[in-house]
This record gives C-alpha cells, structure tokens and sequence, in this order.
C-alpha cells in the first residue's frame, strides 16, 4: 500500500474527485499558483487551471455564499477557509444558508458543498488564528461534519463528501498535514457516522480527537507499560456520530476518558460524555473525565503550549482515574 502524508492524501482524494467531476471548482484565498496557505492545494491549479481553482477575495462569507450559489445551482464546489477563526465571518452563509436551504425549499434543491478549514491551535499564531471551534457547528441541524486525524481517514472521508449531497465541513488540523499513514490502493470511500478504534484495550476506553491523537496513541503506550490497557476511539466524523461504538467501547473497559483542544466548556467532550451517560451508564466504574484545552484566548508563541492537552495530561488523568 502506498504511503503518504495527511496533506497529500487529501490533494490525491481532491485531484481524484476532479478528474472525475467536471463540474467540481474549487474556490478560496491563495489557492491557485500557490497552492493553498498550507500547500494542500499544490499542482491542482497546473492541472485543472483557472477556471476550475479560483482565487477568491479576502471576504470569507462572500466566498462561501459564492460556492452555495454554484451548489444549488448545480455545480459542486470546495470553499477553503484558510483558518478555522475565520469561519466566524462567514458564519450566516454556513450556518443560515448551507446548513437551511435544503430545509427552506422543501428538498427542491441540494447543497453539495464542502468547506475545508484547517485547526492551527499548536502554531503559537494567537488568540485569533488558533481556535478549534467544531463545537459551534455540531449544534447545526443540516451540516454534516468530518475531522480526520490520519492520512488514511483523511482520504476515505474527502471522497465521501465530495459525493454527498448535502454541506459538509471538514476539519482538518495543520498539526497532523506531515503525519504519514499506508492508504489502499483503488477507490477508497470510509461512510460518515463510524467512529475507528486507533488501539484496542480492556481498562479505559480514550476518545481523542483531531490533534489529540498522536498524543493520546502515545500516552497508551507508556501507560501499557505500566499495565494499564487504554483503547484509542477517533470518532472520525461529528455528524453524523457514531454513539453506539463509544457505548460499546466504554461498556467494555468502564472508562472514558476524552481529549481535545477546544476549549473545555461546552466543547464536543461534555456532549460525548452526556451521551455515555444516557447510553452506558450503569457501566461507568470512575466518573467520565475531560482533558481539554484551557478557558482562556490562546497565547502567542510557546506559551500556547501550556493551554492544549498534551501526552502528560492526559497519562495523569488516566491515572488518577485508575486509583
């Protein structure tokens, strides 16, 4: 199986979809000779040319209403937002519009549109560029959400949306863009709604999202060698969520313990963790526990280390929760 980077594996998925959709267009800031702020985009506009990678103006809610436009009109389109901040000031076309027209019209229409935004919460880039806000967007009836963390997810999940009828955005992280993975050869698909168990194990079930994940796979492996077997759940995809496998994990190992970077209130681990509790309750040994980035704007420079989970955290919780 070749391998490659999460960053090429979603080119390859995009690249692929073009060569088959011609009236797939991609739309964004900085995409087109240049390939994209993180060079996601790279050889696509050499390929498909101007007419089908379009830069767009520094105005991030006239280019997502500029792609709803093409979708309902027919076309299928990508709309990159070149940090996930700025979905703040496009936050009407996403969330009243893509998410709604559907609805409004009575399934006349559909909206076959995917907005990609990349988390840059581990870049020291401050309290304005480094924001992990899937949050907001999962309390949206209407908008379909995928935030891989492997290559191989990364792929799968890119095709998928880009054969869905309806809005999706896709969340991906700059931390994890040179992480490397095996992908199959051919045509690789993976459905939106099931989670992946990354590690299997008997005591804690660890849910770990986006850029979590390397340090939680790492944290299970010095914490088995000091006996404790942790299994790893990337829920892969927040809507649709896979609720009945995080059950089905936690029944198991009668822990959970879930990592992310937003921001602890509010944030996706307390809604896992309500929804452990309708489902498994009466399995819990230890009380569900977050580790989570810290209520507060994100610092500038190192210091923005000290408010994102990290490997040690999250090994302390487990601990304690093992006492």
């Amino acid at each position: 199986m070749p391998t490659m980077t999460m960053s090429q594996a979603i080119n390859e998925a995009i690249r692929e979809e073009m060569r088959l959709q011609a009236e797939l267009i991609l739309l964004g800031q900085d995409i087109g000779a240049y390939g994209g702020t993180f060079g996601v985009y790279k050889g696509l506009y050499d390929e498909f040319g101007p007419e089908r990678v379009r830069d767009g103006p520094l105005c991030e809610s006239a280019t997502v209403g500029f792609g709803i436009g093409l979708a309902i009109s027919g076309m299928r389109c990508i709309v990159e937002l070149e940090f996930m901040d700025f979905t703040t000031v496009a936050m009407d076309q996403i969330v009243n519009q893509a998410a709604k027209l559907h609805y409004f019209l009575g399934g006349q229409v559909t909206v076959p549109l995917v907005i990609r935004t990349p988390i840059v919460s581990r870049m020291g880039m401050g309290p304005q560029h480094s924001q992990s806000l899937e949050a907001w967007f999962m309390h949206v009836p209407g908008l379909k959400i995928a935030i891989p963390s492997t290559a191989h997810d990364a792929k799968g999940l890119m095709k998928t949306a880009l054969r869905d009828q309806n809005p999706v955005l896709f969340i991906e992280n700059v931390k994890l863009y040179s992480t490397k993975d095996e992908l199959p050869e051919g045509e690789h698909l993976i459905p939106f709604g099931q989670a992946r168990i990354l590690r299997a194990g008997r005591d804690v079930t660890l849910v770990a999202i986006s850029g979590t994940v390397p340090d939680a796979l790492a944290a299970a492996s010095e914490l088995d060698s000091q006996g404790i077997s942790v299994e790893v759940v990337d829920p892969r995809t927040l809507n649709p969520f896979d609720t009945k496998s995080l059950a089905d994990s936690l029944r198991k190992t009668g822990r959970m313990v879930i990592a992310h970077d937003a921001y602890r209130t509010c944030g996706i681990a307390a809604e896992i963790s309500q929804r452990m509790m309708e489902e498994a309750f009466d399995y819990l040994n230890a009380p569900i526990v977050r580790v989570t980035g810290l209520d507060v704007p994100i610092p500038s420079g190192p210091l923005h280390l000290s408010v994102v989970p990290d490997k040690s955290r999250i090994i302390k919780a487990i601990q304690n929760m093992m006492r």
